[in-house]
């Protein structure tokens, strides 16, 4: 879409201060820490692009505030290597480079936004080379310590800490099957026949570049068959965001041309955990 169409559909340039105020009609508050997700293109068009985003957003949340992004690795040796031909294998296991925090790129697929704040002076980034994040703000550094190794949307991660601290989630014009924190329900949920998966990915240890197995729900393909109780063409997570809302939970508002959400992570975590052991549970 051209910038002009992107004016019209937004009645004009998106801004700073437009944004900020858009945010603080929504309920977003001085002090808050907050994971956002984004679809920048549906906010229309914003003058100066991720940046400005990111300054608005610290605008209302301000110096005691802290946001949050998932992140992952763009770069990430795939998770089938081990089925490629063992020469293939054998090379990148002598060569594939380590992931690095402060240097392996977001994955692309989570938009622009999570690049742009891992690389903002001051963020900090987690250490898990698959399922990392990223922060910004006072609580940085307590939200992404010692992310855990296996089990990385469980307890002891960014998600289950967002979660104690009295987080919350924003979503952006992004749709509400990018709810991140529904993993960290899934992870925590008692039903049956949970997917959990492996893989194998190189990381620094000790200034040495090391291949480590992880272990973790099946955040990709679902930790759980949904097939029962969602539709083919519905997104298990769209369905327990939209029942979440319809229960009351959450703010809705326009924040430039994008129809936005906010919630409590608490709420998230709490309503997910219920919706998955009672569709799901024997």
């Amino acid at each position: 879409m051209d910038e002009f169409a992107l004016l019209r559909r937004s009645g004009g340039p998106v801004t700073r201060s437009r944004i900020g105020a858009d945010l603080a009609a929504l309920g977003l508050r001085e002090g808050d820490t907050v994971m956002f997700h984004t679809r920048l293109s549906a906010l229309g068009y914003v003058a100066g692009g991720p940046a400005t985003l990111v300054h608005a957003l610290l605008d209302v949340v301000g110096p005691r505030g802290t946001l949050m992004v998932t992140c992952g690795w763009n770069d990430a040796p795939p998770y089938d290597f081990l089925t490629w031909p063992r020469q293939w294998q054998e090379r990148i296991r002598a060569e594939h480079p380590a992931f690095h925090p402060e240097l392996s790129e977001a994955d692309h697929d989570n938009g622009r936004l999570p690049e742009a704040l891992r690389r903002w002076p001051g963020a900090v980034r987690s250490r898990h080379p698959d399922v990392s994040f990223a922060a910004l703000g006072s609580r940085a550094e307590e939200l992404m310590a010692d992310h855990p190794w296996d089990d990385p949307h469980g307890p002891g991660s960014p998600l289950a800490r967002l979660t104690e601290v009295g987080g919350r989630v924003l979503l952006l014009g992004a749709p509400l099957d990018t709810i991140t924190l529904l993993h960290h329900a899934e992870a925590l949920a008692d039903a049956p026949n949970k997917i959990f998966v492996s893989y194998e990915m190189p990381i620094e240890v000790d200034g040495e570049r090391v291949w480590r197995r992880f272990c973790d729900i099946d955040s990709e393909n679902g930790a759980f068959d949904y097939s029962p109780v969602v539709g083919s063409d519905e997104d298990p997570f769209g369905v327990i965001a939209e029942e979440l809302l319809k229960a009351g939970f959450g703010h809705t508002g326009q924040v430039g041309a994008a129809r936005s959400h906010l919630f409590e992570a608490a709420d998230v975590v709490d309503f997910g955990v219920r919706w998955i052991e009672e569709k799901l549970g024997a």
